[in-house]
């Protein structure tokens, strides 16, 4: 499945991750666990765990950890697929 029928798919999808103050240590192996359920997971980024960083770098940190990859970032939410 390519990009952008993947972005929207996930432009109807409930967020099911909160990432918050902790930053995504605490959050790894729920997105790990749930990537593992579903396609695709919709994630959003609270200012509280975005401190100096983009939501981009964080999606993309997220990523890197569950063996993901990053659909795409908008606002404070990202979508990602594995």
């Amino acid at each position: 499945m390519n990009r952008q029928e993947l972005r929207k798919r996930a432009h109807d999808l409930d967020v099911t991750l909160w990432v918050g103050k902790g930053g995504i240590d605490p959050v790894v192996e729920e997105a790990t666990d749930q990537l593992s359920d579903r396609e695709l997971i919709k994630v959003k980024f609270l200012r509280a765990a975005q401190g100096g960083t983009t939501v981009d770098d964080l999606a993309a940190d997220l990523a890197d950890r569950t063996d993901a990859e990053v659909v795409e970032t908008r606002g404070n939410t990202g979508v990602l697929h594995r």
